[in-house]
């Protein structure tokens, strides 16, 4: 049996792998939008509004809401 974690991706519940990545996450939320924000078109935010690290580890209970590309840029924030 594989361990999983329970993630948010936009206030919908996705179950990942142990291990997985923000964008494992969102590739499990929606397909499409896991290639938008690997394309760059897309980015991703975590529960306080700031940029996530597409290749950062998730953890349970972790939210990420999908935004612009502009929006998900840490340097458009200064």
């Amino acid at each position: 049996m594989t361990d999983t974690v329970t993630v948010f991706v936009n206030a919908r519940m996705v179950h990942v792998a142990a291990g997985a990545t923000v964008l494992d996450a969102v590739r499990t939320f929606d397909p499409a939008e896991g290639a938008a924000l690997a394309a760059g078109t897309r980015g991703v935010t975590d529960s306080r509004g700031l940029p996530a690290p597409v290749d950062a580890p998730v953890h349970g209970g972790a939210i990420f809401r999908l935004v612009s590309a502009r929006a998900g840029r840490a340097e458009d924030t200064a």
